[in-house]
């Protein structure tokens, strides 16, 4: 099955320095990130490749966890994050631009469906689109917060 991708920007009266720290940033995510109740650290220490992290989030009412890793870096301009869950492999993409006296911030997230089985094809096209739509929200809300906090850490 094809990837379902969605891309989101935000620009931020920050430094990309003070967005990359607060990005990469994993004991303080869930203080950051309002949709995030709890991260719990797996492997690694502070950010890099391999280092592996529980995420809760609340998501329709209900928590969900993932275990996420990260599988790229190019500090301070890029990260990627990837998850995999229920046959389902997840790429979070953070790409980081200074832009004025600000930065973009730009957040890419895709989901490849690994099986094509008919139920599964029913699944993602009866609940794809409520999905889609709440990952775009949750999406929208972590790059609010995410800047939000950089921009404080600049006062």
């Amino acid at each position: 099955m094809a990837p379902k991708e969605i891309r989101l920007e935000r620009h931020v009266a920050a430094t990309p320095e003070q967005v990359w720290a607060v990005l990469t940033d994993l004991n303080s995510a869930a203080q950051t990130l309002s949709g995030v109740t709890r991260v719990e650290r797996v492997a690694g220490a502070g950010y890099e490749v391999g280092t592996r992290w529980r995420e809760t989030r609340k998501m329709f009412g209900k928590e969900a966890t993932e275990e996420m890793w990260v599988a790229e870096i190019d500090a301070p301009r890029r990260t990627v994050v990837k998850a995999h869950s229920s046959g389902t492999d997840y790429t979070t993409t953070f790409t980081v631009t200074a832009a004025g006296p600000g930065t973009d911030l730009t957040m890419t997230f895709s989901a490849e469906v690994g099986s094509s089985s008919l139920v599964t094809k029913v699944m993602m096209a009866v609940f794809g689109g409520i999905g889609m739509k709440a990952t775009t929200k949750a999406m929208a809300t972590d790059l609010d917060d995410i800047a939000a906090r950089a921009e404080a850490a600049g006062r």
